[in-house]
């Protein structure tokens, strides 16, 4: 079922970006440093699937997406959404 990015809130780190989602992701936190680190998770791997995602943190009804230093949040921002609206 898909999920919908509400807003995009900043951190104190400029490479982290918390997304929040219109429902509850997951009840328990998840945090994967790599795709590796996801498993069987298709949303972390999803996510992960962008160039540029380099961790992620999961819980309720946000998740914290991490970046690479290179990239760049205008280029992530949008296909995050995408990532999370066609997530299975």
């Amino acid at each position: 079922m898909p999920y919908h990015v509400l807003r995009f809130q900043d951190t104190p780190n400029p490479n982290a970006l918390k997304c929040v989602l219109d429902r509850a992701i997951a009840p328990t936190a998840r945090s994967y440093r790599s795709a590796d680190d996801a498993g069987g998770d298709p949303t972390a791997l999803a996510l992960f699937a962008i160039p540029g995602v380099a961790n992620l943190l999961i819980l309720n009804d946000w998740i914290t997406v991490g970046k690479r230093s290179d990239a760049r949040w205008a280029d992530l921002k949008p296909a995050i959404s995408d990532a999370l609206r066609d997530a299975p």
